[in-house]
């Protein structure tokens, strides 16, 4: 092998070793810029997470080879220029200069700032490479964005107005109004009393078929499949209005994109946020004495008496008949059934609070719905006796809304916000019939013969969140009227949640839900994974890795130049001090003293190296004349 060859392989290796390191930290670069995210395996990322310390070590441990490599080849690169400069004229302090560039290291001379800057800089960057590949090797834990798409049942339009009706023909109603539909009762007051309290920020989670959600359902079904409740198989009669519990169809999926070819990891955690459609009301109420329009008439007729009764049995029953005058010469009549104590009287322990719902639509044949009015709400009439008559005659008007809802499922809860309502159109009033079912089916069903679940949940939760009794604020009933107006809230969002679940159940329909009854799910799950991500870390990446890129490029330069200038190689190493003591002491250097102004004139000298022609043995610096 020749000289010039053995010359050329060297520095051709020299250049490719720094090459396929560069290409090694641009590749792994590139491929985070165009997947967006690379993370390992799930096993993988376990070990990752439960052993830092470890990881740690072994990235700055790879780091460091990298850097030791990238920075030796450097150093070699210059040391080699240096052996072919200095067989032609430099400076003292040029060449001292090449001798710091050839160990990494720098030389301060004010007198000289660019050789100063120069050296300072490559120093510079020589130390920043360890720190530079740490950063760009290091796998940190990020939340991995995935879109989601899918579908739900839409309830909004003609096409559910009509599966709904059949399903009212199926089950036998020809009169919406005066059939209030049992549909979960106890889901209905859990939710309304979750929904009352949260206006007071007293905590609550509402479950229902095995979901939790925060507060309120905000009349929305789980839309992912790991929050989708119970996975029983509802019974033949189990389905739409018959609807007790069981697996509700989710057809939301993850679109990775094209661009995304690794599977997606499982994650140490996932959350998600959807939009989905919901349902919701505005709740208004007020006093019935502000509004002539709106009444109660009541009466009473015991219908049991039984005057021996002990103190544990029953002196006697009250029948009660309510009847509310709706407005429009409507009027809506709702019976309840009290207890009497042994003098005939309500015990002063007890409470009755009576609701009545109007007016709900007029009439439903088997066939279509045959309506001479159109409604978007519905008023519901209560007042409070007894321990209770912290309520005066009162009106609430429910109007409920359809929703889009931002739903985030996290840490097994679901927390919903609506952003954008819509009001009830015309071909809504079976939906509205339905909601004003639930709720007179609340308000017959709270009432027991001694209390009210919403008369308990009213004086709970005000004793709860003032310091003076409620009997104390009679007249100024703010805080009761909030709390009344959440509660409706409550069942108005858990009945349409009861439907959506009902239709969606498995086994409504056979090959699941039809497209004209379809509405998009979109949203976003953020996986929490371990790995790189250029999210928010591509401009770190890119300065991580700018110092490899220059040391790269320099080495490149000086390898060239030792190429190009093969004739003029020497065995001698002027960053060896020896090899630099023996050439200055054999030549014959008239150099000035170690005074400041002769070290500045020493360094201005030029010298070149020169070399007996034999064998070489003998190498001097000589001043070029």
């Amino acid at each position: 092998m020749s000289r010039s060859f053995a010359h050329f392989l060297r520095h051709t290796t020299i250049i490719s070793i720094q090459v396929i390191i560069l290409a090694f930290a641009y590749g792994f670069l590139g491929a985070i810029l165009y997947y967006g995210s690379i993370y390992p395996s799930e096993r993988v990322s376990i070990l990752w997470k439960n052993h830092p310390e470890e990881l740690t070590m072994v990235v700055t441990l790879i780091a460091t080879v990298l850097s030791v490599t990238t920075s030796t080849l450097f150093t070699i690169s210059v040391k080699e220029a240096l052996r072919h400069r200095i067989s032609q004229p430099i400076s003292l302090v040029h060449l001292s200069a090449g001798v710091a560039l050839s160990k990494g290291t720098a030389i301060l001379r004010p007198e000289y700032i660019q050789l100063t800057t120069l050296t300072l800089f490559v120093f510079g960057v020589l130390r920043l490479l360890t720190a530079g590949w740490t950063t760009l090797l290091t796998p940190t834990p990020f939340s991995l964005p995935i879109n989601m798409q899918g579908y739900e049942l839409d309830i909004t339009g003609t096409a559910f107005a009509a599966e709904l009706l059949q399903e009212y023909e199926n089950q036998g109603f020809t009169d919406i109004r005066d059939d209030a539909f049992e549909v979960l009762d106890i889901g209905g007051m859990l939710s309304g009393i979750a929904a009352a309290g949260q206006t007071y920020c007293l905590p609550g989670t509402f479950n229902f078929n095995g979901v939790k959600y925060n507060i309120s359902t905000q009349g929305i079904v789980p839309t992912i499949e790991e929050y989708s409740g119970s996975h029983a198989i509802p019974g033949p009669n189990g389905t739409r209005l018959g609807f007790s519990g069981g697996n509700v169809a989710v057809n939301t999926r993850p679109m990775p994109g094209n661009r995304t070819s690794l599977p997606l990891p499982q994650g140490f955690s996932r959350n998600y946020s959807m939009l989905q459609q919901g349902l919701t009301a505005n709740v208004s109420c007020w006093p019935i004495s502000n509004n002539t329009q709106y009444a109660l008439n009541m009466n009473s007729t015991i219908v049991y008496s039984n005057a021996a009764a002990d103190n544990d049995s029953i002196a006697g029953l009250d029948l009660w008949s309510i009847v509310g005058n709706c407005g429009a010469n409507t009027s809506v009549k709702q019976e309840y059934v009290t207890m009497l104590n042994a003098s005939g009287d309500m015990a002063s322990s007890s409470g009755f609070l009576p609701s009545v719902v109007c007016p709900g639509p007029t009439a439903m044949t088997q066939t279509s719905t045959n309506l001479s009015q159109t409604y978007t709400s519905f008023m519901i009439l209560s007042q409070g006796f007894n321990k209770y008559r912290f309520l005066n005659a009162s009106v609430c008007e429910v109007t409920p809304w359809f929703t889009t809802v931002r739903a985030n499922y996290s840490n097994d809860l679901i927390s919903s916000e609506y952003i954008s309502p819509t009001p009830f159109g015309p071909e809504n009033i079976l939906l509205l019939s339905f909601i004003a079912g639930v709720a007179k089916f609340q308000s017959i069903s709270s009432q027991g013969l001694m209390s009210s679940t919403i008369g308990d949940t009213l004086y709970s939760i005000y004793s709860s969140t003032t310091t003076t009794s409620i009997d104390d604020n009679l007249g100024n009933q703010t805080q009761v009227y909030n709390e009344l107006e959440e509660y409706w809230r409550g069942v108005v969002e858990f009945s349409a949640t009861f439907l959506r679940s009902g239709f969606m159940a498995e086994g409504s329909y056979s090959s699941g839900i039809p497209a004209n009854l379809q509405s998009t799910v979109n949203g976003t799950v953020y996986i929490s994974t371990i790995g790189w991500t250029s999210s928010w870390r591509s401009a770190t990446y890119l300065l991580a890795i700018i110092p490899s890129t220059i040391i790269t490029i320099l080495t490149f330069a000086c390898a060239l130049y030792s190429i190009f200038k093969n004739s003029h190689r020497t065995t001698f190493d002027a960053s060896n001090t020896l090899h630099v003591i023996m050439a200055s002491a054999t030549g014959d250097l008239d150099l000035r003293g170690f005074s400041h102004e002769g070290i500045v004139a020493n360094e201005g000298v030029e010298v070149r190296l020169v070399e007996s022609k034999d064998n070489g043995e003998m190498k001097k610096f000589v001043k070029d004349v």
